[in-house]
């Protein structure tokens, strides 16, 4: 089965990424951690260092679902790197699921046109950059809109886990993490 990758640079922001990562894990999600620096090493954005699971050149071109975590700067370390676009375009060009939180829908996906003509969401502030790239925000925590999911931020981590555990599995699925949450 393709794998799922969530990519981290310095500067993302921890809830976001870690949320997220644990919640797919505990659903049984074979998911990835990817760093984009030149080592594992990768600093967020309140200063927690992580070790990633793997190296961006590690990736394989297809994957069952890409996620690109907010936190400034690490949203635009991620669009500026040319492999993470690369990847991006090419999922969404096969009509593979993407999920971006935060910044990153508006920083990342809508600079490529992953997002044109899509509903999505971002952190506040933000929303400028979505319709440069043709979405339509949605004032909303989680938005779903094909194979795109977005959300606006850290306080959204969970629901933002939750939609693709129901993207990649089932809401069945999603319903038995959460209640594990306690949620």
């Amino acid at each position: 089965m393709k794998k799922t990758y969530l990519f981290l640079a310095d500067g993302f922001e921890e809830v976001e990424a870690l949320a997220t990562v644990d919640l797919l894990r505990r659903a049984g999600v074979e998911v990835e951690t990817v760093s984009i620096n030149k080592t594992l090493a990768v600093r967020g954005a309140h200063g927690i260092e992580v070790a990633a699971d793997t190296m961006l050149a590690d990736c394989e071109p297809e994957a069952r679902m890409l996620i690109c975590p907010g936190g400034m700067p690490g949203a635009s370390n991620l669009a500026a790197n040319a492999r993470v676009c690369e990847l991006l375009s090419a999922q969404h060009e096969r009509g593979g699921k993407i999920a971006a939180i935060c910044a990153a829908p508006a920083v990342v996906l809508a600079p490529l046109g992953i997002i044109d003509g899509y509903d999505a969401t971002c952190y506040p502030g933000f929303e400028e950059g979505l319709a440069a790239g043709g979405a339509r925000h949605k004032n909303q925590r989680v938005v779903v809109d094909r194979d795109v999911i977005t959300a606006n931020g850290p306080s959204s981590a969970i629901p933002f886990a939750l939609s693709i555990i129901k993207a990649l599995d089932s809401q069945a699925k999603a319903d038995e993490v959460a209640a594990g949450l306690l949620l």
